[in-house]
């Protein structure tokens, strides 16, 4: 390669470094054969230099530039004769092309950001849009279905924590050389101590004949050896001492009678701070406790005591002396009308809850049908992403403040309810499908009788049990009693207590066509064949005069009647609710009417003997998780939505509930529970707490029909 000016001079740039000849031996070109590369080795070579190095040299400007040939840095070119150059070799034009090598990529990450400018854009816009339009729909809807997969374990990772800084503390003491020695040696001081203060009086005798001031000597050293002896024994005697005391008030501490002792105690103790309360529960006057602390204060006190008294009795004889020209007549209806300008509420006592109980939520609650201040409440979760184990807690009125029994289940608790042949038998019902029988009389956890060993076991979660009456027969002998549930596979089972629990199915629930008025148009289309031919149940009740019929509630939103006589079919099917079905109750008073609420955020008014809802109430836009009739009246029943408690009077308003109780932010109440022998109404929620509300301004009327 030769670059030459405008006037033909030579001005290729030289290397700077000059190779030997005789000592390097040419690299074989990689473009030429071996023969040919033989033949081109010696000094002819021209020296290589690359197109970047020739555009790199300097020159004087407006000069032109000539390139004869090209070499590169691995490409041996033989020596060849140069012609001279004329000017119209000078004049022509040379075109010279650089081309990119192959890149090599060392590390490819795609984006998962597409440039809005791209060709792929409004694909993967509409792609997006599309995934955003399923995760909203999703809740709610039959296309989807929640499922568990097990995943691949993660790799572990190494983590150190710092912790606080250890405080140590240096201690020590004096202690002497027969100190020591002593400590060392107890064991055998110990047993024979008298023996040598016995023996040291003749040797001291001895040694006195020998020399006086060995003698005293010796003196001294059994003087302290004597000291140390007593020392030692009466530090055993203390530790010996301090041990029994330790034993003493252990013994004590677990002792049966002491334990019995406190329980007493705290029962007075509980009593004595809930006393209002539990009055106000029971309807008693509340007793005020007059005690005075002071003598200052207790003269101060009688002093206003006096005159209050003077002043109430010029009252009550200004008010008698006016009563005395009032017609009677007319003081009931003054009564009756400050009665009516004060508007019903629900007043809260107490809640019975506990650190134990804090977190789960409230399933169900059921009273002891012997002993009405036993409350039975079960704790557990309603969703499958919130199951943890659960409880089944027993509540005394004597003790708001912690369980009488407690009775830990693997699974969440369902449902539960008391045994009337035999009060003490607790049966529960889990999130698993099994079913458990305790007895409240032991405070043992596990149950009398399991139904994990039957063959025939729910499947699915028993969302609802109850202990009921079997109808009499003609033989006249006592009553019996049957355990009946529904479960979420589509059974109600009807659970025989022998050596073991096993079941029979009284009815399995079947899925019924929706009743929908066909257009004109589909007279000759097909009808959507339906996904299960089965229909899980959610609720059921009996009837409260003929326990052979019940009411059973499905999650299509359908209530069925059904036979205990015949397991085949259904005997009536009421259409009305457009969600699950969470609870069906029979009206204890107008045994023809029952209520029913959903989640399609209604609660519904039936007559059994017609297929149309009576009346529809609506008061929010939540689930309605739990209804109750009031035990006194007809006309009145509870139900616990999502956000709030309402008391419903049907005689005083069909559109509106005459109480409304919020809950706390972030707390859903789950159930309600009427009160048997008092004006209270028991709520559960979702934090584990049991609330106990009194009913205040809220009249009873005396028909008994709706």
């Amino acid at each position: 390669l030769q670059v030459f000016d405008n006037e033909g001079k030579d001005v290729t740039p030289h290397p700077l470094f000059h190779s030997d000849p005789k000592a390097v031996v040419p690299r074989q070109g990689k473009l030429l054969s071996p023969s040919a590369s033989s033949g081109a080795m010696g000094p002819g070579f021209l020296s290589s230099f690359s197109v970047h190095q020739a555009a790199g040299a300097s020159t004087s400007p407006g000069s032109s530039y000539l390139l004869t040939s090209y070499n590169f840095s691995d490409v041996q070119v033989r020596q060849e004769e140069i012609e001279e150059l004329t000017e119209e070799d000078l004049d022509r034009r040379v075109d010279i092309y650089l081309t990119e090598t192959e890149t090599v990529w060392i590390l490819d990450m795609p984006s998962v950001v597409v440039s809005v400018e791209s060709e792929d854009a409004g694909r993967v816009q509409e792609r997006n849009r599309v995934y955003a339009d399923i995760c909203k729909n999703r809740p709610g809807n039959n296309r989807f279905v929640e499922k568990t997969m097990q995943t691949i374990n993660a790799a572990t990772k190494t983590k150190e924590v710092q912790c606080d800084k250890i405080i140590m503390e240096d201690k020590g003491m004096l202690v002497t050389s027969w100190d020591l020695y002593d400590s060392f040696n107890i064991l055998e001081t110990e047993p024979t101590s008298k023996a040598g203060g016995s023996r040291a009086t003749p040797g001291k005798s001895i040694t006195s004949h020998t020399n006086k001031e060995h003698n005293q000597t010796m003196s001294v050293s059994s003087d302290r050896g004597s000291t140390t002896s007593t020392t030692i024994l009466e530090s055993a005697v203390l530790t010996r001492i301090h041990e029994e005391e330790e034993c003493h008030s252990e013994a004590i501490l677990t002792s049966e009678n002491f334990k019995q002792v406190l329980f007493f105690m705290e029962r007075i103790l509980m009593e004595n701070i809930f006393q209002p309360k539990l009055a106000a529960y029971r309807q008693f006057p509340v007793l005020i406790d007059l005690n005075v602390t002071s003598d200052t204060s207790g003269t101060v006190g009688a002093v206003e005591e006096a005159k209050q008294e003077e002043h109430d009795k010029e009252k009550k004889d200004n008010e008698e002396q006016k009563e005395a020209f009032i017609d009677p007549s007319v003081l009931s209806d003054l009564k009756k009308t400050l009665e009516e300008t004060v508007p019903p509420r629900l007043e809260k006592l107490w809640s019975y809850m506990c650190d134990l109980t804090h977190g789960h939520s409230v399933s169900s609650m059921a009273w002891n049908k012997v002993n009405p201040d036993l409350l039975a409440v079960g704790y557990g979760a309603f969703h499958f992403k919130e199951q943890k184990k659960g409880l089944a807690c027993c509540w005394s009125l004597k003790n708001p403040m912690w369980p009488e029994r407690i009775f830990r289940c693997k699974h969440g608790v369902t449902a539960l309810d008391f045994s009337m042949a035999s009060p003490n038998l607790l049966a529960v019902g889990m999130y698993n499908g099994s079913v458990a029988i305790y007895d409240v009389r032991s405070s043992n956890d596990v149950p009398l009788l399991e139904s994990s060993a039957s063959s025939n076991k729910h499947t699915g979660p028993v969302w609802q049990l109850r202990w009921v009456e079997q109808a009499r027969g003609t033989t006249g002998d006592g009553k019996k009693e049957r355990l009946i549930c529904i479960s979420a596979d589509c059974r109600v089972t009807e659970w025989l207590i022998q050596k073991r629990l096993d079941c029979t199915d009284l009815m399995k629930i079947k899925r019924t066509a929706s009743e929908k008025k066909k257009l004109p148009s589909e007279k000759g289309g097909r009808r959507e064949a339906p996904i299960s031919q089965q229909a899980a149940g959610t609720c059921f009740d009996f009837h409260p005069k003929d326990t052979n019929f019940y009411l059973a509630g499905t999650e299509e939103g359908h209530i069925h009647k059904c036979s205990c006589s015949c397991n085949e079919q259904f005997l009536q099917t009421y259409r009305g609710h457009k969600g699950p079905v969470y609870k069906v109750a029979w009206n204890p008073f107008s045994t023809d009417m029952f209520l029913s609420c959903s989640a399609d955020w209604s609660i519904i008014l039936w007559h059994q003997d017609s297929q149309t809802p009576i009346l529809t109430f609506s008061s929010t836009t939540a689930f309605v998780h739990d209804i109750m009739w009031s035990p006194k009246s007809a006309f009145i029943y509870a139900a616990a939505n999502e956000s709030r408690v309402e008391i419903w009077d049907l005689s005083v308003s069909i559109f509106n509930p005459v109480v409304s109780y919020f809950a706390s932010p972030g707390v859903e109440f789950t159930s309600v529970l009427f009160a048997n022998n008092t004006d209270c109404l028991l709520v559960g929620d979702s934090n584990g707490e049991v609330g106990v509300f009194e009913l205040q301004n809220l009249t009873t009327h005396s028909s008994n029909k709706v």
